[in-house]
């Protein structure tokens, strides 16, 4: 499991944002962190989020505590930092 630091890459598992990915921007308390897509990017909204909700991975970018959306997406961009998803293989029909 990865550490609880600004710029960690998380994945969000419940809400209308499930399954897409969010940068934590600030650490609130022991439970909740504030995290950001950029909307623009991953189309999670800067917010405030429980870290039970928050599956962790192994990537983090560098970014300072409370960076806005801007400054992330253009590290973002400039790093490519985002993961793309694996190739999947195609299953063919049994006859």
């Amino acid at each position: 499991m990865s550490s609880i630091e600004i710029g960690s890459l998380y994945i969000k598992t419940t809400g209308k944002e499930k399954g897409k990915r969010c940068i934590i921007v600030d650490l609130m308390d022991k439970n909740f962190v504030l995290v950001t897509g950029p909307p623009q990017i991953t189309g999670v909204k800067r917010r405030r989020v429980n870290l039970k909700h928050l599956s962790p991975t192994e990537e983090k970018i560098d970014v300072k505590k409370g960076a806005t959306d801007k400054e992330i997406a253009q590290v973002l961009i400039k790093g490519k930092s985002t993961p793309k998803k694996a190739p999947t293989e195609k299953k063919r029909k049994s006859s």
